[in-house]
């Protein structure tokens, strides 16, 4: 096996060469070089995996700068920002105000932007742009937006079908298309755009070179040149080591490993890992899937679970020491209430346990009432991190007396079987409605989509949140959402999520190369290290 794990690497380095040296001309039997390596000091070659290509390309409708790696989608301006701090920021927008009763958006715009192929950008293209979106994205959800209307040349107004407060973290991710040339079959593929870049080539399977635009409206990138390859993470590796690329994605297996002349640059993450615990009892829903849990039901046993995790031992020993605690879905961010931050505490999960009648087994195994302690822990086939925390999880909860199996599911179940049992998932957002989304309950299901739970507490400030005609004094009812004092989806409350780390994103980054400072990455270890390429530099 070992012998057919050096020949696949071999060959991936072999590949990754033959990539470069057709990007730069190179001929047969040249080592090519990187931008740094060639003297080019406004340059770069970036390695990312294969998942980051968009497979429908950079069309803002289909899903480019949005979804589950959210990103800024450099190609196409976008109306607002995410500042470092993750508060909001303006690009096209000089300014933003809501209605008293939310029902209503007007967004002024700059005056000075065109488009790459010389056409102006009005007001008329934002608004055909959201229209656009609202009618094709299979992948934002935009039943919050009724329509969008162009008032005049600088001037959009968006009619909200319901308040919705957090309006601006959406228009951070919607690229603005030209009405005059966008074609949905034909633009993903050629996008024309107004932002910091133009997509120069695609090779599908294999690159994108960007270029920056020399009509920018603001500062002009110091990267002129772009180049993203989509490799899987044994290439990716290879071609650093054979100094191939400038900067390469990477992960906690490689973390013990040294390359001559890069440097291995962690970033913090609100990419978290945590598992669902089921709050209600055994049932079978509507649609005949099998709902709730006999153990999990017990909010002690949540309680206990929470506390009786050693989240640093998982930080050292799964993640090589590349990674934060989680407490939340939200840690760090403007909207996290610090409520949910826990100590490790076994001797308090044992006692929680013992006191609401779990009772220890000579076979280790706790009881109550007949039921026996036992969990199956799911995690998603081909992701080693979460099975190797779904392992590192079951072995400390057997401590506490809860005996747990795992089981390597396909998306295609996972969700389904996520109602009765715990699951490792991935989240982490830019956004409070990741809150929502986790914690909210439908009207057509009564609780939490991925989960049953159901708080008409926490749905009342999660409504209220969203009603809220100031964005900065919302954030205090998302934190009262999490606790009030009262209760919530914290330790002392509900608990239906227990959250374990943050994962790090690793790159290895080519001695040199100054990245700019990076805001906390969302999940998905893809696009976010390029939000601000335009700002990076050799020295």
């Amino acid at each position: 096996m070992q012998t057919k794990r050096i020949a696949s690497l071999m060959l991936a380095a072999v590949m990754a060469a033959g990539l470069l040296a057709g990007c730069g001309g190179q001929t047969s039997g040249q080592t090519p070089a990187t931008a740094e390596q060639a003297g080019d000091r406004d340059s770069v070659i970036i390695a990312m995996d294969t998942n980051s290509e968009p497979e429908a390309g950079f069309d803002p409708a289909f899903g480019w700068g949005a979804g589950e790696h959210v990103h800024e989608p450099l190609i196409q301006s976008t109306l607002t920002v995410t500042n470092p701090d993750l508060t909001i920021g303006y690009d096209l927008a000089t300014s933003c105000e809501s209605s008293e009763d939310g029902m209503t958006w007007t967004v002024t715009i700059r005056d000075d932007v065109k488009f790459t192929d010389g056409e102006p950008l009005t007001a008329e293209d934002v608004a055909f742009t959201y229209n656009t979106v609202k009618a094709s994205s299979s992948v934002n959800d935009f039943t919050m937006l009724d329509s969008a209307e162009a008032v005049d040349d600088t001037t959009v107004v968006f009619h909200m079908a319901k308040p919705f407060s957090i309006w601006p973290y959406t228009m951070a991710i919607v690229g603005i298309v030209p009405e005059h040339a966008y074609d949905s079959a034909t633009y993903g593929s050629n996008p024309i755009g107004s932002g910091r870049y133009i997509l120069k080539q695609w090779d599908r399977g294999q690159q994108i070179i960007l270029e920056a635009n020399p009509d920018y409206y603001g500062e002009q990138p110091k990267m002129k040149q772009v180049t993203i390859l989509f490799m899987e993470e044994d290439a990716a590796f290879l071609a650093a080591q054979a100094g191939q690329v400038d900067v390469a994605y990477t992960s906690a297996t490689y973390s013990d490993q040294t390359i001559a002349g890069y440097t291995l640059a962690a970033y913090q993450t609100v990419d978290n890992r945590g598992i669902n615990l089921p709050v209600t009892e055994p049932s079978v829903n509507a649609d005949g899937v099998a709902t709730g849990n006999a153990v999990t039901s017990d909010v002690a046993v949540r309680r206990a679970i929470n506390i009786g995790i050693d989240r640093q031992e998982m930080i050292d020993n799964v993640l090589n020491g590349y990674g934060t605690p989680a407490y939340s879905v939200c840690d760090q961010l403007p909207w996290y209430n610090p409520a949910s931050e826990v100590e490790y505490d076994p001797e308090g999960a044992a006692k929680l346990l013992d006191d609401a009648g779990w009772v220890m087994g000579s076979d280790g195994v706790r009881e109550k009432d007949g039921v026996k302690a036992e969990l199956n822990i799911l995690y998603s086939n081909g992701d080693s991190v979460r099975q190797a925390l779904a392992a590192d999880l079951s072995n400390q909860l057997a401590e506490l007396g809860i005996q747990c199996t795992i089981e390597g599911v396909g998306w295609d179940t996972a969700y389904d079987r996520a109602l009765s049992t715990p699951l490792v998932w991935g989240w982490g957002a830019h956004t409070p409605m990741e809150l929502y989304n986790i914690y909210y309950s439908p009207e057509d299901t009564g609780t939490a989509e991925y989960s049953p739970y159901s708080n008409d507490t926490v749905d009342q400030y999660m409504d209220e949140a969203l009603a809220s005609s100031d964005l900065e004094e919302s954030y205090t009812l998302w934190q009262k959402a999490q606790w009030d004092g009262t209760t919530g989806v914290t330790q002392d409350g509900d608990i239906p999520w227990v959250w374990l780390v943050n994962v790090s994103h690793l790159y290895w980054v080519r001695d040199g190369l100054q990245i700019a400072e990076q805001k906390i990455h969302p999940h998905g270890h893809g696009w976010s290290i390029v939000n601000n390429v335009d700002q990076w530099s050799w020295s």
